[in-house]
This record gives structure tokens, sequence and C-alpha cells, in this order.
């Protein structure tokens, strides 16, 4: 299993694409994350009992900007909130993994390298990198959220140097599309041939 994360804006979705074009399958959290939190998802009315009403959008899913705004607010809900999501991702992405019959399985954690538990589970770590002020530029042209709001993401996130030093494999991800897929393209065959020959 490859470990697939990288920073905020850092094109981490691009590359899972390319890897799932190629055959690989992709076991996404943060998509299993919004499943959950969706409308009727499996975790609602255990964030309703948590945090009450207010969390909770009329569609029945978790209302992520009053969420956002209380976390920020008060850092202790953060630590409520991921004890209550984080089992819940856990469960479901080992389910989806066990499941696959692809080669590999690239599994996506924004945050593999702060979490441990999930870089236990792979054989290699595949981080996506940007230079920090791409990632700035990139998540505000794609948010619209502010500066200071994007800069405390980035700070709760690892560092980038931490990042590379937790990679076997690096994608750099400064220039455009093209050049992102030839790198996932040359790691797809070095995975595959690990996939038929693991050491």
């Amino acid at each position: 299993m490859v470990g697939l994360t990288g920073g905020i804006g850092s094109g981490k979705s691009a590359a899972a694409d390319r890897f799932a074009a190629l055959g690989a399958d992709v076991v996404d959290t943060d998509l299993i994350a919004h499943r959950l939190t969706g409308p009727g998802g499996a975790a609602i009315e255990r964030l309703r009992e948590v945090f009450g009403d207010g969390v909770i959008t009329t569609e029945g899913a978790l209302d992520r900007d009053a969420m956002r705004e209380r976390v920020f607010a008060e850092p202790s809900q953060r630590l409520r909130l991921e004890a209550l999501l984080h089992p819940m991702i856990r469960r479901e992405s080992e389910r989806q993994c066990a499941l696959s019959s692809a080669p590999y399985v690239v599994l996506v954690v924004p945050l593999l390298v702060e979490s441990g538990s999930y870089a236990e589970r792979c054989d290699r770590i595949c981080v996506v990198d940007v230079p920090e002020e791409i990632q700035l530029e990139r998540v505000m042209l794609r948010s619209g959220l502010a500066v200071e709001r994007i800069h405390s993401i980035m700070a709760a996130q690892a560092k980038r140097q931490t990042r590379r030093g937790a990679a076997d494999d690096i994608i750099d991800n400064s220039g455009d599309l093209a050049a992102l897929s030839s790198q996932v393209d040359a790691l797809h065959r070095s995975y595959l041939e690990l996939a038929r020959n693991p050491r």
C-alpha cells in the first residue's frame, strides 16, 4: 500500500486521479470524511449529540463553516471532533483497502505524516511537494479563503521539510499537470514492480 500525502494545495487529488487512471485503487480519507459528514451521513447524529444543532445544516449535513469557526476559536473542540471522526474514517478506509483487487492501493491521507498510525500501514510514503508560496497561491485561487486562514491551516499541518523527510518518494508539483502526470506514471511502474516482487 502506498500512502499519498501533501500539504493543502499541493495537488494530492490530481496525483490520486492519475494513479486511479493508471489502474491503482484509491482510498481517499477526505472523501470518506465528506460522506460520513454529508446529508444523512453515519457521523451526523453523533456530531449533533456532541456539538449541538448549530453545526448541522437544514439538509442534515455538517456545517463546515460553523465547525471551522468553532475549532479555530477553541482548539479543544478540534480534539473532540477528531476523537469522534478519526476512528470512523480509519475503519472505513481499512474496509475499502481490504476490498481492493488492484495491484496496489493508494491511501490518500492529508495528515499521514502527523498521524503515525496511517503511516504504519503503508509500504511506501509518497509526498506531493510544492513550495509554500505556490501552496498559498493555489489555495487562494480555488477557495477564496483569507491569507491568514490559509496560514493557520498550513501551520496545523506538518512542516514541508518534515513531510519530505518522511517520504520514500517525492512528486514535485511546482510545474504543470503534464509534469505531474509523468512523475506519477514513473512511480506507477515502480509500484507495480514492487507489488510483483515485494521485498
